[in-house]
Parts: structure tokens; sequence; C-alpha cells
């Protein structure tokens, strides 16, 4: 009882700061408005600042949740100190959301996936891309190593926070995506018993509305953020169930090398009823339209034959 109201204590204070960090940086963003807006995929543009607004809520969420523990009676605290482990998802989170931005400011968009960027380095191009995935993973080190543990965990658990925090990423193609995605993967990591998910989630659904009314995106520092705080909450699980999770995540980033998460979306309807939920109606095409929508039919016209030159005046008979 006294976990479950800390989380929701974290949650609310997590939620909070989010909105509260989203409307500082709308007034004043770092930079500029320009150097934090994109086009999404209806050509409209729409603002990244929601990305470190949701970083920033969601680690002051789990810090609130530390402290909570913290000064919870010895007895009630299970496993490692409560302050070590909100440590370790609130470092996961922030390493993955800095690093998510330079990728957001500096990178170009013209190298994508493990395939694009280690194709790069090969012929000696560093991507911001690959400087992103190579901090992220640093990071997902350093985060595994305070949450403690054998070698293996830490290999592992490094695993888990670098690789959700790419694979979370993958899913931030449409609006709401990849919030949907977190908080499908949150509810099962809470029935787990990982009650640090509380504040992450919270964040991002804060600023869902902003994702859905297509006002706002992720990016990649609130995606990275949001999936290496939940890989690193994953971190708590048995063994054999982290095992588990770090072939899925590895299977599904293997597979988006091949396969487009949106096409597989799109031809599911299960799947594609819950990435419509609360969006706007995706764009019409031509010749997409339902029957019983189409223009009335135009009769073409009765073709007419050509007029005839009349003179203007008739010539005089010969006399």
């Amino acid at each position: 009882m006294r976990r479950a109201v800390h989380a929701a204590a974290a949650g609310a204070c997590a939620a909070g700061a989010a909105r509260l960090a989203y409307s500082a940086l709308s007034r004043r963003p770092p930079g500029g408005p320009k150097a934090w807006s994109r086009t999404n995929h209806r050509d409209e543009p729409v603002t990244l600042l929601e990305g470190p607004a949701v970083a920033a809520g969601a680690i002051v969420g789990v810090l609130v949740q530390g402290a909570q523990a913290g000064l919870a009676p010895a007895a009630a605290r299970p496993g490692s100190p409560g302050w070590r482990r909100a440590a370790a998802v609130a470092l996961g989170g922030a390493g993955a959301a800095a690093f998510g931005a330079y990728d957001d400011l500096g990178g170009s968009g013209d190298r994508r996936g493990f395939r694009g960027h280690l194709g790069a380095l090969r012929h000696g191009e560093v991507t911001t891309g690959a400087v992103k995935l190579g901090g992220i993973g640093a990071t997902g080190i350093i985060s595994a190593a305070l949450a403690g543990g054998s070698p293996a965990d830490v290999i592992l658990n490094a695993g888990l926070v670098a690789g959700s925090a790419n694979l979370l990423n993958l899913f931030d193609l449409r609006p709401g995506r990849a919030i949907k995605v977190a908080a499908a993967s949150g509810v099962l990591l809470g029935a787990a018993g990982r009650d640090s998910v509380a504040a992450p989630l919270a964040a991002g659904l804060a600023l869902l509305p902003e994702d859905l009314g297509e006002r706002a995106m992720l990016g990649d520092a609130g995606a990275n953020a949001l999936g290496a705080m939940l890989g690193a909450s994953a971190a708590g699980l048995s063994r054999t169930g982290r095992i588990t999770v770090l072939g899925v995540i590895v299977g599904l980033t293997a597979a988006s090398e091949k396969v487009s998460f949106t096409k597989v979306i799109a031809r599911t309807p299960a799947l594609h009823w819950l990435d419509m939920l609360g969006r706007r109606p995706a764009p019409q095409r031509p010749g997409t339209e339902p029957p019983g929508t189409e223009p009335p039919a135009i009769e073409p016209p009765v073709p007419q034959p050509p007029p005839v030159a009349i003179p203007a005046q008739w010539p005089e008979p010969a006399g």
C-alpha cells in the first residue's frame, strides 16, 4: 500500500512537472522556436519541445519517488536503497534525453537505423546518430552499474536501458504512437511489480494531448528518455524475465531494419484501431473515398455542330 501511494504521488509530480516544463520551454525555447520546429507526416509544423519536457517531468517524478523510499522505515525498503534505484532510472533517462536532443538538433536525418549509422562509420563518417547510439550505450552501462548486481546483471541491464531507448524511438513516427507503446509496456511492468514506471508514464501521458493533436512530438529526446527509463525499471525483473524482455527488444529492433512498423500496424485491424485512437483522421487520398461519398457524376456536354459563317453582305448579281 505504501509503495502504491508513493508511485501515485510520483506520477502526479511527474505529470505536473512535465506540463510546467512544456509551458516554460514553449515560452522561451532554447535557441529559438525554429531550432525545435519540424514537419510531420502531414507536412505540418510541430515542435520537438515535448521531448525535453517529458524527460524533465519523468526525472522529477522518479527522484520524488526515490526520496519517499529513502524516508521510509528500513524494514519497508526491499532490495537496494530507494535512492540508488531512483538514481539509476533517472540517470538512464537523463543521458538518453541529452544524447537524443543532440541528435534532434544536430542530425540531418540522411542516415537512419543501425545499418545507416554503422555504414557511415565504415566510410569514416561520424553521424550524430552514431554519437547518440554510443552515448546511450555508455549511459546504460553507468545506470546499470549504479543499480548494482553481478557483472552479468550489469551487462544485461545495460542492454535493457539502451535497447529500450532505441526501440521506443522507432515508434515515434505517428502522433501518440510512442507514448501508447510506452503505456502498454509500463502496464506490463507495473503488473510485474515495477512501480518505478509510474513517473515516466505519467509524464508521457500528461503531454499525450499535444502529441495526438499534432502540435508537438517526442522526438529523439523524449522517446529515448522514456524508453531508457522503462528499460531501467525492467532491471528489477528476474533474470529470466530480463533475458526474455531483452530478446523481444533485439528481435523487434532487427525486424525494423527489414519491415515497416507503420505498414504492419496499418494492415492489422486491432493495431490500426489503437494507433488511430484519439488522433485526427488520416488525410484522404484521391480514389480512396468510402462508398456514397463520391462527388456526383457530371454529364459530358453534347457535341454541337460548328457554326456556319454567314457573309455580312451577299454579292450583287451580275447585270
